[in-house]
Parts: C-alpha cells; structure tokens; sequence
C-alpha cells in the first residue's frame, strides 16, 4: 500500500489521538489543555452535540413502536443484535451494520461498535464505579495472569480528578471494596426499591444495596461541568444523545473543551491502519490513516501517539503496525497483543412480583437503573467461596406495572392510564470473566476488509470458574427477590459470549514485566515509551465494576505523566 505525504509540516503534530470515544476524548482534552497541538481521528462519520435525531421522539413517533423489522436486522445488525434488545428505531444510527463491518469467529463473540464521532459514549450505561485492592491485588493472589502494576493509592486521586469533571451522582456507602467518589446528589430509590434494600440488608448485611452510580448531572456546576452540559432531566432517553448534556459524553463534554484551547484539530472518517516506527529512534512517528470515504492514503506525524479505538481497535492497529523491529505487531515482544479477552459475563437474572405498597408511585424516569448491589462475594474470608473466584454484582430497579389487559368499555382510557396493583422487580447479574490467555483474536491469515486491513478472527469463551460463579449470582438473585416478598419470581442463566456486555478489556495488557505485558504502569507501550494505550485494551484483570470511569482515570494520569516528563527531559 502506498501512502502519499503532503509537505510534512502541514501534516505534523505535537500529538495525535486515535478514537473519540470516552477514553479517546479525554485523552485528546487532557492533552489540548496543557498545550499540546493535538489531532483526533476517528473513523467513523462526523457528528456534533446536538446531532441527536431521535432525541426529542416519543415512542409513538418511532417506526414499528421502536422495533427493527426482523428482515432489517437480518440484513445489517446480524450479531448486533444477538441478544434481542440492542437494536431498536432509536439507537440504531449509532451501531455499525455487520454487512458493512462483519468479522469471523472461532467462538462467539459479540463485538458491540459504534463508529462515529464520540463512539459509544453517546450510547453507554454510564454506570461509574471505583476499583479498589480487591481488584487490583486480585490477580497476584490468585495466581491468575499478571500482577497488575499499581495499586489503589495511585489511581485514587485520579478517579476524585476524573469524577469532578464527569459528574457522578450516587451515594457514599464507606465500603472498603467499593470505594466512594466525588458525588453529585443521588437519584433516590423509590419506595419499593427501598423495601428491597431493607428486606435483604437485614437478612445479609454484607449484601449492600445502593442507588446505581452513573454520569447524569443531577445537580449542574458551570465551574466543574465544563463543556455544552446542563443538568439532567430524567427522561431516560440517554442512548439516543443528550440535547442538554446531561449526562458525560465526548460530544457535550471533553471534545468541546478540548476545542476552546484552540488546539485540538478532528478529521473523521479516517481510518487508522498502522503506527508508523523509527528503528532509529525507537519510537514511533507518526500513523498512517485510509480516508473511508476516498480511500485515499494520508501519514501524520507527531512526538505523542495515544490509541483510544477501544479495546479490539486500538490492539489491531498494534497488530497491523508490523516492522523489523516488531514482526508481529508493534510492542508485541510478549506475544500477549490480541490475548487475554474480558468482558462482564452477562445473560443473567431475575425478576419478581411485588404486590404491597399500592398506594404509592413515582415521578420521573431515573436514568440510573434504580439500585447496584456491589459484590459480595470472596471479598474476605467470612464471604470466602470454595468452588470459584472473584464475583459478581447486580443492577436493577423496581417499577409499577400498568394496567395492559383492561377490558374494552367505558373506562378503558382510565383504567390503561393507571397503575396495576403489582410492581416488576428485578436485576441483571454482571460476573467478572478471568484473564485467559486462550482467550483471543486473530487476524485473518487471506481475508481483508474493504481497505484492505485484516480481517479479525475471535476465540474466547466461559470456563469452569465463570460457570460456577453465574450458579450462584442467579441463585443469590432469587433468594434476594423472595426475601423481599416476591412472588411469581423467575430468574435465567443464558450464558452469552463474550462482548455481549459491551465492557471488553484486555489484548495489551498492563504489567510490570515486558516478557508477560505489553504496557508499563504509565500505560506506555514498553519497547515503545512515546506510544499510550489508554482504553480497555490496557486491563489486566476485569473486575465486576462497568469499567468507563477507570479508563478516564488512567487517561488523565497517564497524561500527566507523559507533560512532566517531557517537560523535565524534552522526549519521552
């Protein structure tokens, strides 16, 4: 392949970011923000806060009730839309098309994209919680993988830097594995959601139920919220993009921040293919882009190169990136890039009948879910299991159902506009995967995609422990909801593939050793230090916490980092 070059200066960076996503956009406002000339590049189409073309749409404006044909989903969103609920009338412009970006499997696997300007972070849950020790030890006392190379105390006040901005509401709860943030007012629990809280809490007191942590602005401060924000209105309409900002995202939030520096520069539609390295140097140079609409080859140089195209992204174009030095992919003196696929186990849970407190409702749609049960399991000796590892949590809610069997008649209006005597309780169950290194994806060894990249190849799947860990968060779910006076409780085990919680991690993980990780503790390649991975790719072990909240932290560390050390010895 040949790529021209304009007049090098034109085409020359102090820094360039792949992605616009939520690690991508921090990235790319951390940098602008101490100076740094930066290029985003995203190779998705171009979109802009306030895009939102389903935003303001009731549900009686939207084709088919919100639903995709089946003959529409058969022909574009295929795997997509595998577990029945992701593709729907108002969401479906943010997915990719699986005819247009299809991939091979050994195993299932459910690679969720959306490829646009501000990625998934238009679309994602928002649900933001800390790591702690139990997490990042987690490993080293096992015995599983690799150790991870930090611990609690150094991502600490990158979380408090990461949340302010952000802007997370919840509640502190002073556990010890689920550490507590900077917090906006929380988004109450509702009368039934309480009496589920105090049933269990007071059958299994290690068993904490608190109100879902997430990224709405439930109370907006302008010195904080930087950005095109305002405070969250609680219509629960967040995948299809914010028209208030509302909650976090690239677009209402870092993208704009980074803009009013005057120092970040945005091209979408531009398809990274490698990293280009000096052998002289030892460092890479710049990175060599397909525009997705011309097919047109570029190169742009610049001293900093930060990948934030997710986790399968991000470690393709560390695959792709192949030289003398680096044969198998660029940094991949371990051999571990493409290994050690994670993701949240899914496909699990339960919901019941609740059929007390008739005379009470609620105002509002909560964006947040409703309640989060932190993990309780094997975090101490007295929670100690004998037949599996690490653990699992849960996030639900409690609504009051509706009348939707009233008979025709005289009072049917009213009787369809009022609430049933029942209430739906009910929690989706969020298992942490291991680090296998079995777990993988591959390049194709003959099939390429339009642009001529290689096509991926994924193989990566449950075991025994993740089989045994899914048994009991079903059966904990089920006692939990009978505790509460439930009735007509029923709960599933599905086992779904990996992907299918759309939180993938692994493939160039962080460690201490070269010999058994591809990143340092700064999140720098480890033979490359001027070459930053700061997205799901970086993670070493998965944890049971939705893991967005944990990029941004170590983006902005690991910015810190690069602006001192260049600062202090000119390279980095």
């Amino acid at each position: 392949m040949n790529f021209n070059t304009q007049g090098k200066d034109e085409v020359t960076y102090d820094a360039i970011v792949v992605g616009s996503g939520i690690s991508g956009g921090y990235a790319a406002m951390e940098l602008c923000k101490k100076g740094y000339k930066t290029l985003m590049l995203e190779r998705g189409r171009m979109v802009k806060h306030g895009e939102y073309p389903t935003a303001n749409l009731d549900s009686w404006d939207l084709e088919f009730q919100g639903a995709v044909p089946r003959e529409e989903i058969a022909a574009h969103y295929y795997k997509q839309n595998r577990l029945n609920w992701w593709v729907k009338q108002d969401n479906k412009h943010w997915i990719v098309k699986d005819d247009e970006r299809d991939y091979d499997e050994d195993q299932r696997f459910d690679w969720i994209r959306g490829e646009h300007v501000g990625g998934r972070s238009i679309m994602w849950g928002r649900h933001c919680y800390r790591w702690s020790d139990l997490d990042f030890e987690a490993n080293m006392k096992d015995g599983v993988a690799v150790d991870w190379p930090v611990r609690y105390k150094d991502i600490e006040p990158w979380y408090t830097y990461a949340e302010k901005f952000v802007g997370v509401q919840g509640k502190k709860e002073g556990l010890a594995h689920l550490p507590d943030g900077e917090f906006l007012p929380p988004f109450d629990l509702n009368c039934v959601e309480d009496h589920f809280k105090q049933s269990v809490e007071s059958k299994w007191p290690v068993r904490r139920i608190t109100p879902g942590r997430t990224a709405n602005l439930t109370k907006y401060i302008p010195e904080l919220h930087h950005g095109t924000r305002g405070q969250c209105q609680a219509r629960d309409r967040c995948w299809r993009g914010c028209p208030f900002g509302g909650y976090f995202s690239s677009l209402s939030a870092t993208i704009p921040v980074a803009n009013d520096t005057g120092n970040l520069t945005l091209m979408a539609n531009s398809i990274v293919h490698s990293v280009i390295y000096d052998d002289k140097t030892q460092r890479a140079t710049g990175v060599r882009v397909i525009d997705s609409e011309t097919k047109e080859t570029r190169e742009y140089f610049a001293k900093i190169i930060f990948l934030n195209a997710s986790t399968i992204g991000s470690t393709a174009i560390l695959m792709n990136s192949k030289s003398e030095r680096f044969p198998d992919g660029l940094g991949n003196d371990s051999g571990e890039l493409g290994h050690n696929i994670m993701d949240h186990h899914y496909g699990m849970g339960g919901s019941g009948v609740y059929t007390g407190k008739k005379d009470k409702y609620y105002s509002g749609r909560k964006p947040n879910g409703g309640f989060y049960i932190p993990r309780f399991r094997n975090i101490d000796e007295a929670t100690k299991r004998d037949d599996y590892i690490r653990g699992f949590g849960y996030q639900g809610a409690a609504r009051r159902n509706m009348n939707t069997n009233a008979p025709l008649g005289p009072g049917f209006k009213e009787a369809i506009t009022s609430p049933s005597d029942e209430w739906w309780v009910g929690a989706t169950c969020f298992g942490e995967l291991l680090p296998y290194h079995e777990n993988r994806f591959y390049f194709h060894e003959t099939d390429t995609d339009q642009y001529g990249i290689p096509k991926l190849v994924f193989d990566a799947g449950l075991k025994e422990n993740e089989r045994k860990l899914r048994l009991d968060g079903v059966n904990c779910l089920e006692e939990m909801l009978l505790a509460a006076g439930c009735e007509n409780v029923q709960v599933h085990n599905n086992p779904t593939a990996p992907g299918a919680a759309i939180h993938e991690m692994g493939t160039a993980r962080m460690g201490r050793d070269p010999r058994t990780s591809v990143l340092n503790k700064w999140n720098q390649v480890h033979a490359v230090p001027n070459v930053f991975v700061t997205d799901g790719s970086f993670m070493t072990s998965a944890g049971t916490q939705n893991p967005s909240i944990t990029y941004m932290a170590f983006t902005a560390r690991a910015v810190d980092y690069l602006a001192k050390e260049m600062k202090r010895d000119g390279v980095i």
